[in-house]
């Protein structure tokens, strides 16, 4: 049986690359064979654009405040960006490493938090458990002793019955 939901499994696999593959792959085949067949087939109707369009413009055409631009005009007029850019490498690397303790200690007290909470669930979990078996032990405890009494009865039943009928009782 294993053998043969491995070979099924196997086959599922194949079937699901391929389709993948075509899925990924065949619009592009689609539009390249189609385009390829206008190419090489009859020419089509419209005739060749002819376009009058402008030259291409340079970026300092397009944006000629840029090339005065130096480095060190970068955020002079930002009071927050310059003191940023002038502290120390070692200032910004010990920065960065409290924000990481920050976030490592704040990670750390949800996990702590969401650890109890798991905790608490499953202890509560495990009483209503425990609940659940001492309930169907009383039940199958009570199903027995309530059918050895049916026992009992039934046996009280057919001796009465056979005393009756000895006596004369036909019965019903």
């Amino acid at each position: 049986m294993s053998r043969i939901s491995a070979t099924c499994l196997r086959c599922c696999l194949v079937i699901f690359a391929v389709v993948s593959a075509l899925c990924v792959s065949g619009p592009a085949l689609y539009w390249k064979f189609k385009n390829g067949l206008k190419l090489k087939g009859i020419s089509s109707s419209c005739p060749p654009c002819l376009c009058d369009c402008p030259s291409p413009q340079t970026l300092f055409q397009i944006a000629p405040g840029l090339a005065n631009l130096s480095v060190t005009d970068c955020g002079k007029h930002d009071p927050d960006l310059k003191e940023e850019m002038e502290k120390q490498y070692v200032d910004l690397l010990s920065e960065e490493l409290k924000l990481q303790e920050t976030v490592g200690e704040e990670h750390s007290q949800h996990m702590n938090i969401t650890f109890g909470e798991a905790r608490r669930l499953a202890s509560q979990y495990q009483r209503e458990a425990e609940k659940c078996n001492a309930a169907t032990e009383t039940c199958e405890s009570a199903r027995e002793r309530a059918q050895a009494l049916l026992t009992k009865e039934k046996k009280i039943t057919l001796l009465w019955e056979k005393r009756a009928r000895q006596l004369g009782w036909e019965g019903e």
